[in-house]
């Protein structure tokens, strides 16, 4: 069987180096000092100047709406994992859909004010597998109508855009660390923002509240995340590295088996600066993905409809955005992780000529 994904496990001695530590300490969670090595060093590697480790990426967006006292209409993208859709729900918001780019997948910029109304509040963007959002043009637009952005960054651990890191971006931009990821914590995801205050608010809010043992400022909910869950995180971080040139080494070699063949692929900002979380290709049509996704599922080869369907199609909301309804009918991400074999990818790709 090829799984569509797998997650990086770094040598189980050095993950339990730190669980010894962990026991030792009998310090399980609470803000313990795996979790503070593990934003400090985070904050070392992205160049970012602070990081709320969070127990996911859903409770980081919900926190980045609640920290932005946002209200009204959000615009956003119908081209994204579900839970960019349900948090600006969740937070009492309601989604505005924009169309996407045909090329680069994410949130056309030049369909945003189109959308705008006196109830919008912000635009949440996603960087659509870890494809920079056109960032320039949204804050443009966002400063001429004052409101406020965040970006959904679930998929762009590593990446920059400008020379820094994309989570410099926004007013709040948010990272996913779960097991499927690029960086992983097992579960978990990060908060980031350059503002101090903000920081700050974000972490009241991921922990009741709570500004000393018996003082609480505000609501909060329980966000944290654990000694063990950034203790996987300690243990993958030296290995990002490996894991972003073996992805590029794959990712290549798809390009090299694939070319020629009928498949749109994602128009990448600057492909020197790309993680490579993920392989999509897009079919000519919905019936030729199907056939070759029954033809995959046969061989035990995973693959995923990723994103699909499209969150404007969702039966709790509405919009028109017909270019993400087309892609997310078309699209379908390949396997590519750290072990997967060019062998491996041979046979995925024979299944693909076969077909086309």
């Amino acid at each position: 069987m090829i799984p569509v994904t797998q997650p990086f496990l770094p040598p189980w001695k050095e993950y339990n180096r730190f669980l010894d530590g962990i026991w030792k300490r009998n310090w399980l969670t609470n803000h313990g000092p795996s979790v503070k090595e593990l934003e400090e060093k985070l904050c070392g590697y992205l160049a970012v100047p602070q990081i709320q480790f969070v127990s996911n990426g859903t409770i980081a967006l919900q926190l980045a709406i609640k920290a932005l006292n946002l209200e009204g209409e959000i615009i956003t993208t119908p081209f994204s994992y579900v839970a960019t859709t349900t948090s600006i729900i969740w937070e009492a918001c309601t989604p505005v859909y924009v169309d996407i780019d045909s090329n680069t997948f994410n949130i056309d910029p030049s369909k945003i004010e189109a959308a705008i109304t006196p109830k919008t509040s912000a635009i949440l963007a996603t960087h659509v597998y870890g494809n920079p959002c056109d960032i320039d043009a949204i804050q443009e637009i966002a400063d001429r109508h004052e409101l406020k952005v965040i970006y959904d960054g679930a998929h762009a651990f590593g990446v920059k855009y400008r020379g820094k890191s994309i989570f410099e971006y926004g007013d709040i931009s948010t990272c996913s660390f779960h097991a499927t990821k690029i960086f992983h914590t097992i579960e978990g995801g990060g908060v980031f923002t350059r503002d101090p205050e903000l920081h700050a608010k974000i972490g009241l809010l991921m922990n009741f509240g709570h500004a000393g043992f018996d003082k609480f400022i505000g609501i909060g909910i329980n966000g944290k995340n654990s000694e063990f869950h950034a203790a996987m995180g300690l243990t993958v971080l030296p290995y990002i590295g490996e894991i972003f040139s073996t992805r590029k080494i794959q990712a290549e070699y798809y390009d090299e088996l694939l070319a020629g063949l009928p498949l749109q692929k994602q128009v990448l900002l600057d492909p020197e600066i790309h993680n490579f979380s993920y392989y999509p290709v897009i079919f000519y049509n919905e019936e030729t993905l199907l056939s070759v996704k029954s033809d995959l599922d046969a061989k035990e080869i995973g693959s995923r409809r990723y994103f699909y369907p499209s969150l404007s199609s969702l039966d709790y909301v509405s919009g028109n955005t017909p270019i993400a309804n087309d892609i997310a009918a078309r699209v379908l991400c390949l396997p590519i992780y750290h072990t997967l074999s060019k062998a491996e990818q041979e046979s995925i790709t024979g299944i693909l000529k076969n077909k086309l």
